[in-house]
């Protein structure tokens, strides 16, 4: 599947109940740009384990943190209205072991990487929701 945004290839994941809320359209299923890094749900059912390393090897393969992480992305446009999803989200990346601000410094250093919000501005502003 291509993004809508930005036509580069998407990741299709499984969202589990637990975060549905925080998906669009509160769906089951959802894409994940592998360029802009936005987040748009979808009918597809992903096949098993999706590979999030597609978007950047800092990224984690552990599902129970790329998830997360994946959709807290997909929320950082609007940060203020989506703030404690994105906390609740960033906090379950963390007990999945996963530094999830280490992340997004890394995924900022990918030249391969062109999100469609200010990475570098939203991680600043993580950094003070989280700590």
């Amino acid at each position: 599947m291509a993004c809508s945004e930005c036509g580069a290839p998407t990741i299709v994941f499984s969202v589990p109940e637990e975060y549905q809320a925080c998906t669009p359209g509160e769906s089951a299923a959802a894409t994940l740009c592998t360029r802009c890094l936005t987040v748009e749900s979808t009918s597809v059912e992903s096949t098993g384990e999706s590979d999030f390393t597609r978007v950047s090897d800092a990224f984690p393969t552990a599902a129970n943190a790329a998830v997360p992480l994946a959709l807290a992305l997909g929320l950082c446009p609007s940060l203020a209205t989506n703030r404690s999803a994105i906390e609740t989200l960033l906090e379950a990346v963390e007990r999945a072991g996963t530094d999830p601000l280490l992340v997004l410094d890394r995924l900022g250093d990918e030249p391969s990487i062109e999100p469609a919000f200010a990475l570098e501005r939203r991680r600043h502003q993580l950094e003070q929701l989280l700590y």
